[in-house]
């Protein structure tokens, strides 16, 4: 904190000048997810005019918005990108960045890169700080970081003013390292920029205004929040995120991420919650009861959630929103150690009972003669109203009566149960998270959430979601049956994972906090991490194992190998020989891969020459996932979008249309295709295609051009069944 009031500035230019003044022309500014992208821009700007200023940026994912590389991508996405980013501000260097032209005296480093679009970036691979998550903003001070940056949110609590970190309040553990730097007399700066579309988020999110050095604070900085939309989630993925459901215990802990087989995990324990029958003849009908059902049943279930799951996770990804919903995520834990243990022993549950006081007596939470410590304990955590008071010794009730407050009374105490008791537990939290990422619809939810309900959630440093250390007695009665989950890109058959680069050395993004997520799992008792990998990748017309026999470049060695999921199955690995990590691996690949993989175990001598895989498992075939899929689908199952879209109806359609034009431009051998197809389409176009062509804006066509991309529009539309 700055111990003192922070300086509030309502335009860029006297706050950027402030900043300057306050930590000199070396800026090394830090932000995360929430960047404050319109201070981030005017220091890109200020620096731009001054070659004296030496500007660093150090952040993850520098987003841009979504451009199409060609006129009909282009005519596609950018009333999509309009209409969902809103005003969402551009960040000004990034387009210099991807181009590789930033001047020498302002440069980005970065922990995580946006998936994939920086390979070929010199800049960005060699300023790239390959960094846990949980060590990130330690990591940040040793960049030399003397401003932190983050957008938040204010409210008046009882009159008094508090800002709120939102969804970044994963940063709390960089504030006592900058408070450091200040105790050795370096000038460091704390920044924030209010933006009203934040959601307020309650408990360790909440911070007082000495917190920030200078706050900007206008209501034309305020502006639509990063939210990329919900994937398309795909057949394979769906398989992979069934098999995830039955590793989920009740009464479990849950740690997922964002992206299409987030959402496939959460489609699945909802299905598994509300159509339990059917959820079951589907796992039978694919084989994955009698192909893994003593793993499902040594470490995880099919049955509903009676007890609920708990949340720990970095990121607040949507699927949680949606967990929580559908009465999923509902097991709270709570914040005092001797009360977390009474809690899962079942000594105390959600509704307070009348013996509830002679268990806290019992167990020395409280005194016998109540201090008025034990009456905030008491209500913090609902087992005493919140109208009672103390004073003297005396319990004082809304409707006047007065008790001693003596428990060793039999009388006073039976009075004290009649009068003073709480209906329910108070205070727990149904999810712990670092940061949130999600569409526009979760955000909406987040902001108008009751405040009993949004208070179930607590965004809170990333040192204590991501690690046991520091927090290590609440942590482990917390996270009982944890499941970590996470992806990754390829599985060597020995079992390590490459999930963030490339054998030459080049990030595709980043670790973010999986490393620390498989450790934990290793670390608690009946925790088990699980790594989900699409068995095979396709690039062109060329498809590849994703189940490799090794690779050279590895984000989790293999001496940490658990548990790995495709959409063919479950491999456990975790204490297993060698030759037996290979054969449930094998067991889990596609089949169009599995002999091959075979043979490089068997020349490594890893494996016996005579072993086959068992015929069982000789079936990974896409083509029998996608038959069983195809007649679910016509029951409503697998639905393309499970959570809902941002897409119009169109733009559905001409999504699917303009995914496969662009398939048949890229081959040879459908090209032609396509063409002949566009010759062939008369000159009016038919009316029902007329909804396509004008979101496109090729329903009046221009020009000859214009006229030939809609004549291939219109015969893709009819090949596809559309119209």
């Amino acid at each position: 904190m700055t111990a003192k009031a922070p300086a509030y500035f309502t335009d860029l230019d006297p706050f950027v000048d402030a900043l300057l003044d306050k930590v000199g022309k070396k800026v090394v500014i830090a932000g995360g997810f929430g960047r404050p992208a319109h201070i981030f821009n005017a220091l890109f700007r200020r620096a731009l005019a001054d070659p004296d200023i030496q500007l660093t940026m150090i952040t993850g994912v520098s987003f841009s918005r979504p451009q199409g590389k060609s006129d009909l991508e282009q005519r596609f996405i950018g009333p999509f990108v309009e209409r969902v980013f809103g005003n969402l501000p551009e960040l000004d260097y990034v387009q210099p960045y991807l181009r590789g032209h930033l001047p020498e005296n302002i440069e980005v480093v970065e922990v995580f890169l946006q998936a994939g679009d920086f390979l070929g970036n010199r800049h960005a691979q060699q300023n790239y700080v390959y960094s846990n998550f949980t060590h990130w903003l330690r990591d940040m001070v040793e960049q030399g970081c003397n401003v932190f940056s983050q957008m938040a949110c204010k409210r008046e609590i009882d009159g008094e003013l508090f800002y709120s970190m939102s969804g970044d309040a994963y940063a709390l553990d960089i504030l006592p390292r900058l408070q450091k730097l200040r105790e050795q007399g370096k000038q460091v700066a704390v920044i924030a920029q209010v933006n009203d579309e934040l959601p307020f988020m309650y408990n360790d999110a909440i911070v007082p205004p000495e917190t920030y050095d200078l706050i900007l604070d206008h209501e034309k900085y305020n502006h639509t929040l990063l939210g990329p939309p919900a994937p398309a989630v795909e057949t394979a993925d769906y398989m992979i995120g069934l098999n995830a459901s039955t590793l989920l215990p009740d009464g479990g802990t849950l740690q997922i991420g964002i992206g299409s087989l987030g959402d496939a995990i959460t489609y699945g324990c909802i299905q598994r919650q509300e159509q339990n029958r059917r959820y079951k003849e589907v796992l039978a009908e694919l084989g994955i009861l009698e192909k893994f059902g003593d793993i499902i049943a040594e470490i995880g279930g099919t049955e509903p959630f009676e007890q609920g799951l708990y949340g720990s996770t970095e990121m607040f990804a949507d699927g949680f929103r949606h967990l929580y919903n559908h009465g999923i995520l509902k097991r709270a834990v709570y914040d005092n150690v001797a009360l977390q243990r009474l809690v899962n022993a079942g000594k105390i549950g959600p509704s307070v009972a009348p013996e509830t006081l002679d268990i806290l007596l019992e167990e020395g939470l409280i005194e016998t003669r109540l201090t008025q410590a034990d009456l905030v304990f008491l209500q913090k955590y609902g087992f005493f109203r919140d109208s009672i008071s103390l004073t003297e010794g005396v319990l004082h009730c809304a409707d006047g009566t007065e008790i001693a407050g003596d428990l060793g009374d039999e009388q006073a105490a039976q009075q004290i149960r009649a009068h003073c008791m709480g209906e329910e537990l108070k205070g727990g939290i149904v999810l712990h998270a670092g940061f949130f990422l999600g569409p526009q619809a979760m955000y909406e939810q987040l902001r108008t959430m009751p405040e009993a309900e949004i208070k179930k959630i607590c965004m809170t440093d990333i040192a204590f979601v991501n690690q046991l250390y520091g927090c290590e007695e609440i942590a482990r009665l917390q996270r009982l049956n944890a499941r970590f989950i996470n992806t990754t890109i390829m599985v060597s058959l020995l079992g390590a994972a490459c999930s963030d680069g490339l054998q030459d050395g080049r990030k595709i993004s980043g670790v973010g906090g999986q490393y620390n997520f498989v450790a934990m799992a290793h670390a608690l008792e009946d925790a088990r991490s699980v790594l989900m990998c699409r068995s095979t990748r396709t690039k062109g017309e060329t498809i590849s194992s994703n189940i490799v026999w090794n690779y050279g470049h590895v984000t989790i060695p293999a001496h940490l190998r658990d548990i790995v999921i495709t959409e063919y199955g479950i491999a456990m690995l975790r204490g297993q020989r060698e030759k037996d990590v290979i054969a449930r691996l094998l067991n889990i690949a596609d089949s169009r891969f599995q002999q091959k993989l075979l043979e490089q175990a068997k020349q490594a001598g890893k494996i016996a020459d005579d072993y086959e895989i068992p015929e069982q498992f000789c079936n990974n075939t896409p083509e029998r996932l996608e038959r069983i899929a195809a007649r679910l689908r016509a029951e409503g199952m697998f639905p393309k979008y499970p959570f809902g879209t941002d897409f119009t109806d169109e733009e559905l359609v001409l999504g699917d249309v303009l995914q496969k034009l662009k398939g048949k431009l890229g081959s040879r051998s459908t090209l032609f295709k396509a063409i002949a197809g566009a010759v062939g389409v008369a000159i009016s176009p038919p009316e029902a295609a007329t909804p396509y062509l004008a979101r496109l804006g090729l329903d009046k066509p221009g020009d000859i051009k214009e006229t030939a991309v809609q004549k291939l529009i219109i015969s893709e539309l009819k090949e596809s069944g559309y119209v």
